[in-house]
C-alpha cells in the first residue's frame, strides 16, 4: 500500500503557505505522494506552464502526482461537461493520472434514479476524453446527492466504461447516514483511489454542539477528525479495502479542529497502523 495526503487536509495553510512550502511539508512528513485539490490555492487562475512546474516541483522531491479533486455541476450546468474537461486538462498539466469530478448537488422533484442515464453520459464524454489524454476519472461519495454507495455504484455501472471508477471515501457515508463498514465493502470493487478520513458523530435529538460541526443529510451531526479518533470505523474498513486486493493509494484527508501538521502525521501513522494489522 502506498501513502499520499490532499492538500485539502492544510486547510488555510494551502494558501497561506503557498502550494511549494506545502509539497515540501508533504515530503518531510514521509507520503509517498501527494493529491491535489481544487480548494484553498485557486486552480483555475493557475496557468498551465505553472501547473506543469507545481508537478514537477512535487516528483523532483520524491513525491508521486497522484490525482487532481474538483468540483462539477453536470445536472444543473449546461457547461458541466466542457469546465470538467478543461479540469482533466489542468490534471495533465499537473502530471496527475486521474481526476475526481463531483457529480451534481440535484434538482428539487428529480430522484437520482432518473437522473443517472443523464449523468452517465455526461460523466461517459468526459471520461472518454480524459482517457485519450491517459487520465483516468473518478467519482467520490461526496456532496449529499451522490453520496449513497447505492446511488454512486448505480452511477457507475451505467457509465460502464473501464476508465471511469470511483473514489472511495472511508469517512463520508457518514454524511448520507449510512454505516461506512456496510458501504465501503460495497464500493471498494470500483475502486481507483481511496480518502481515509475520519468523524467524530453527534445524534440530531441533541442541541447544535458548536463551532466545526455540520449536518449529515437527515440532521445528524459531524466533525471531522484526525484517523482513528473518530467513530468512522477506519480501521474496520481499512481491513475490507486490504483483504479486496487493492494496492493504489491511501490518501490522508483531514478537515478537523485539531492542530492540521501533527493532525496529519498521526493519521498517517494510525493509518500505517491500521493496515499492518490488518495485513
Amino acid at each position: 500500500m502506498k501513502y499520499c495526503v490532499t492538500t485539502y487536509s492544510f486547510g488555510k495553510y494551502t494558501g497561506e503557505l503557498g502550494i511549494y512550502e506545502i509539497i515540501d511539508r508533504v515530503a518531510k512528513q514521509g507520503f509517498d505522494g501527494i493529491e491535489f485539490a481544487d480548494a484553498g490555492w485557486q486552480l483555475h487562475s493557475i496557468p498551465f506552464a505553472e501547473l506543469e512546474k507545481i508537478g514537477s516541483y512535487a516528483r523532483a522531491k520524491g513525491l508521486e502526482t497522484v490525482d487532481l479533486c474538483v468540483g462539477a455541476e453536470l445536472l444543473n450546468d449546461p457547461d458541466g461537461v466542457k469546465k470538467t474537461c478543461e479540469n482533466v486538462d489542468r490534471a495533465a498539466a499537473l502530471g496527475v493520472k486521474m481526476l475526481r469530478h463531483d457529480i451534481s448537488s440535484g434538482k428539487k422533484r428529480l430522484s437520482y434514479a432518473s437522473c443517472v442515464p443523464y449523468l452517465a453520459d455526461r460523466c461517459r464524454e468526459i471520461t472518454k476524453y480524459a482517457e485519450s489524454i491517459g487520465i483516468k476519472t473518478m467519482t467520490e461519495n461526496h456532496g449529499y446527492f451522490s453520496q449513497d454507495a447505492d446511488r454512486v455504484e448505480s452511477l457507475i455501472c451505467a457509465v460502464n466504461h473501464p476508465n471511469f471508477g470511483a473514489l472511495v471515501d472511508l469517512g463520508n457515508f457518514m454524511c448520507a447516514d449510512e454505516n461506512p463498514a456496510v458501504s465501503v465493502a460495497k464500493m471498494i470493487p470500483y475502486a481507483f483511489h481511496v480518502h481515509a478520513k475520519d468523524f467524530l458523530y453527534k445524534k440530531g435529538t441533541e442541541p447544535y454542539p458548536g463551532r466545526g460541526w455540520f449536518r449529515t443529510r437527515a440532521g445528524n451531526y459531524l466533525r471531522g477528525t484526525v484517523i482513528g479518533h473518530g467513530t468512522a470505523g477506519i480501521f474496520q474498513s481499512v481491513g475490507t479495502v486490504v483483504r479486496s486486493g487493492y494496492d493504489g493509494y491511501l490518501s490522508v484527508e483531514f478537515e478537523g479542529l485539531e492542530g492540521v501538521f501533527d493532525s496529519i502525521s498521526e493519521g498517517l501513522e494510525n493509518l500505517k497502523r491500521f493496515v499492518s494489522l490488518n495485513s
